[in-house]
């Protein structure tokens, strides 16, 4: 009886009845969090996607979802077998993780055409400026704009034209610009167009002001960026390093690790290494994270 209870298995079955229990007495907040870790992503990607203007289906989405979770954690499987236990347990951390994936892929895609819009921002603002010098409405000049500017400066600006001219009011269009484009950058310009609009003002003159604080802002940004690339790097290495150092035992000496994945407490030991090195690699990417 004594051994029964010692083994992998029965541990994994006290273990998974525990987690049961502690999800039972939730239920309520587990299926929350449940819904907002699926549809609730799935609809944020959608949303996030459209204001891209990527189109996609809520289905599409989903669809990609599960591919991107499930191929992984099966390969994972495989991999670990015969070892039912640990390939399954590994099998559903690593599908848990890739969960994840596409929402932080979505999110960089995002942030790289908000960073983009900013630094075109600059020329935009100047081209709009000597357009309105030489008499030009500011309809007029962001038509301009469109027109020489690349994307995504000049899809945005497409998009204020297109409602400005199905009735909606400059000022509500670039509002509507401001919450596509979440920037301190974009908001300053967007109120200054708006209290400009509403007491009278020389907008040329404030756009170039403007173009001034947003070059000077991309400059601060810069030398930090470079200042951090280099603490980055490092802390890459030290994450992966632990990875790269199993692989090499691996294929040069794979007696030295059988211990590790032939025995119950070898995959105790692996995977309280793998959670301490996930809880490591996350506070390094905290440390190294400077918004300005």
């Amino acid at each position: 009886m004594k051994e029964i209870f010692s083994t992998p298995l029965s541990i994994s079955i006290a273990v998974g009845v525990l987690i049961f229990i502690a999800v039972f007495m939730n239920a309520t907040r587990f299926l929350d969090w449940l819904r907002w870790q699926s549809i609730g992503t799935r609809d944020y990607i959608v949303d996030k996607l459209g204001m891209m203007f990527i189109e996609v289906t809520p289905n599409q989405v989903l669809g990609g979802m599960i591919a991107t979770s499930m191929v992984p954690g099966f390969l994972v499987f495989l991999i670990i077998l015969p070892q039912i236990v640990p390939a399954l347990i590994f099998g559903f951390i690593i599908s848990g993780i890739m969960w994840m994936v596409p929402k932080i892929v979505v999110n960089q895609m995002f942030e790289r055409r908000v960073t983009l819009f900013n630094v075109q921002m600059i020329d935009g603002l100047g081209l709009m400026a000597n357009g309105m010098k030489s008499g030009l409405s500011i309809v007029q000049a962001m038509g301009m704009v469109k027109q020489e500017m690349p994307n995504p400066l000049s899809q945005e600006f497409d998009y204020v034209l297109k409602q400005n001219q199905l009735g909606v009011s400059v000022e509500e269009a670039f509002q509507n610009l401001a919450k596509r484009i979440p920037s301190e950058d974009v908001n300053m310009f967007v109120t200054s167009v708006v209290i400009l609009k509403e007491t009278g003002g020389n907008l040329a003159e404030t756009f170039e002001t403007i173009v001034i604080t947003i070059r000077e802002r991309i400059k601060v940004e810069q030398k930090i960026s470079a200042m951090v690339a280099q603490n980055v790097a490092q802390g890459t290495i030290v994450f992966l390093m632990p990875f790269g150092m199993t692989a090499m035992f691996y294929f040069s000496d794979p007696d030295f690790l059988k211990p590790m994945f032939s025995s119950g407490l070898g995959w105790v030991m692996v995977g309280v290494a793998f959670g301490l090195q996930m809880v490591g690699g996350f506070m390094i990417y905290k440390i190294v994270q400077i918004k300005v």
